[in-house]
């Protein structure tokens, strides 16, 4: 019997509020939620719902930069309902103990949404259904993010595993002729979440407006994907917006997604690199040694890149 991968309680094993590469992407979400913003969609009016676990990173960062006053945060582990409720960073923020499926249902169809739906887990049946209620239930305008863990979910596995645990779990979603080499394993799941969203939303009569695609590693490789459901109105909308000029956004999940590479890089390098942003194609710093790849990862990144420093209190 092969061995799944079980969920992991990531919250214990890395300080969310020091992954280097799910900040950037965070600021670039919020970099893109403000465009869309000033572009006509009153981001702050949104009701945010996702999954805050006890550092409520993404809720602090939405509030204090987008302004968002009406959230939720859904959390499944009734063991730390009480570290969840003391950590909790604004009174205006609502806990649901409880799955993040018991949740979608009662989002308010009189509302925009915007719902992350943040998991730290494989693709699973489960996830796929979550997708499918949010599908079901968002409104045009409203924003839907997924993040899966996107490593080998069969542990010391190999291509036929882990073919038979997409089969399994999602079959109906995985398109003929997939290939399932450990390298090619976060494009089986984008185009796994690509066709639960597309098979879910066809039916409503509204359209799925792909944005972001992001790839990251802070430990395990990560995917986020997500967009907004458009009727023609958003739709129009959304084609004028200038969010689409960004070099991050993804208009069609077919292709690259947008790899967030955080180089390794000392305060003193950095603060040169900033000084010579953005830099042309082949440049490299002449002071000190450094790989093209890196110099062009961090071009990328530079103006989401989150700074830490120690404090003294």
């Amino acid at each position: 019997m092969p061995e799944i991968v079980e969920p992991t309680k990531s919250y214990l094993s890395v300080h969310y509020e020091l992954r280097s590469a799910k900040q950037v992407e965070r600021r670039m979400l919020i970099d893109a939620l403000h465009t869309l913003g000033e572009d006509g969609f009153r981001i702050s009016d949104y009701q945010y719902t996702g999954m805050g676990s006890i550092y409520f990173v993404d809720f602090v960062l939405f509030h204090k930069l987008l302004n968002i006053t009406d959230m939720r945060s859904v959390e499944y582990d009734v063991e730390i309902r009480r570290r969840v409720r003391f950590n909790k960073p604004f009174t205006f923020v609502k806990i649901f103990i409880n799955d993040v499926a018991d949740v979608i249902p009662k989002l308010s169809v009189r509302k925009r949404h915007l719902l992350w739906m943040d998991y730290d887990s494989f693709l699973s049946e489960k996830t796929a259904i979550d997708i499918v209620l949010a599908c079901s239930r968002l409104t045009p305008g409203s924003i839907l993010l997924v993040t899966v863990d996107v490593e080998p979910p069969i542990r010391n596995g190999n291509p036929q595993k882990w073919k038979e645990y997409f089969d399994e779990e999602v079959g109906h979603y995985v398109p003929p002729d997939e290939s399932f080499a450990k390298s090619n394993l976060p494009r089986v799941n984008i185009d796994v979440i690509s066709n639960v969203i597309s098979s879910a939303t066809a039916p409503r009569g509204v359209e799925f407006f792909p944005l972001f695609s992001f790839l990251y590693r802070d430990g395990h490789q990560m995917l986020t994907m997500g967009g907004m459901f458009v009727a023609e109105d958003e739709k129009k909308r959304m084609l004028e917006s200038r969010v689409l000029k960004a070099s991050y956004i993804r208009t069609d999940f077919g292709a690259k997604p947008c790899e967030i590479k955080v180089p390794t890089l000392t305060r003193k390098e950095r603060i040169f690199l900033e000084g010579s942003m953005p830099c042309a194609d082949g440049w490299r710093p002449r002071g000190f040694e450094l790989d093209e790849d890196d110099v062009r990862a961090y071009r990328e990144i530079y103006r989401f890149f989150p700074v830490y420093a120690e404090l003294f209190l």
